[in-house]
């Protein structure tokens, strides 16, 4: 049983449950490690953290993990958006994320409903879902440049939608997609420190897809470039801190990872699968 979870959000963004109610839920479930992860903040956005919503996460999740230390380690994290300002004060480790890329409208979000996404493409993007592809693995790409992430969040974020459509967006198997996302995490991988790439179970948890993110196509990339995969809920509903890890290890297994990534005591961890 894999028994940590780095990325959880909590009612300072777009979660259910306040941090204690999270924790003690952990503790009920047996997690050893849960890292805190909200959402960084964004202009006009409510699904983020507020700046000063901000800074009472980062006191409560301190006090928390003082207050829980007999119990579990509890670690202060965030989910940096790349569209974000720079984060302010120290983490114990830091969620890269690209959810959106931006158009003369706004930002267009990847993961809001698959009609703004399919409004938005055909609206900025010439109908082309391949020009996002290319656009978003491009921010991508530049995640630990920008962001200096530990971790990189839900890679294939822009295929949330497709396993509930009846014509997918985005065409996975399409040259133009694989050489995109292979050129991200090639990149990537060739920081001055490698990331971790999650294997991210949030959107099975909330029923949109039966599988984790990314697709084996990309996992197999990942893993030959070098790079360690560490299983992650995102967790937005405290009954779901390890929903679909199962699913996620036995991926991991058959895209060829003989080792799954963990943070514990300030430092990166592996377990052998």
């Amino acid at each position: 049983m894999i028994s940590v979870n780095y990325h959880t959000h909590s009612t300072y963004c777009d979660g259910k449950n306040s941090p204690e109610e999270i924790v003690l839920a952990a503790c009920s479930q047996g997690i050893k490690v849960l890292g805190f992860s909200g959402h960084s903040p964004l202009p006009n956005e409510n699904w983020t953290m507020t700046e000063e919503g901000l800074e009472m996460y980062r006191e409560e999740v301190l006090f928390l993990k003082e207050k829980y230390k007999d119990k579990l380690e509890i670690l202060l994290g965030l989910e940096q958006d790349i569209l974000s300002e720079p984060p302010k004060g120290e983490y114990d480790f830091i969620i890269g994320a690209v959810h959106g890329i931006e158009t003369p409208d706004g930002i267009l979000y990847m993961d809001s409903t698959a009609d703004i996404l399919k409004a938005g493409i055909k609206k900025h993007f010439e109908n082309d879902p391949m020009i996002v592809a290319e656009r978003y693995f491009e921010l991508v790409g530049e995640l630990f440049e920008r962001t200096k992430a530990d971790i990189i969040a839900h890679l294939d974020l822009l295929k949330k939608f497709d396993e509930k459509e009846s014509t997918p967006l985005f065409d996975s198997k399409n040259p133009r997609y694989i050489n995109a996302a292979k050129k991200a995490i090639e990149k990537l991988s060739k920081s001055e420190k490698k990331p971790l790439f999650e294997i991210n179970t949030g959107a099975m948890a909330r029923g949109y897809r039966t599988t984790p993110y990314p697709s084996k196509e990309l996992l197999r990339i990942i893993r030959d470039c070098g790079c360690d995969v560490i299983i992650n809920s995102d967790c937005h509903d405290m009954r779901m801190l390890t929903h679909g890890f199962d699913k996620a290890l036995e991926l991991a297994k058959e895209c060829g990872f003989t080792r799954i990534a963990r943070i514990s005591e300030g430092e990166v961890k592996y377990d052998s699968i």
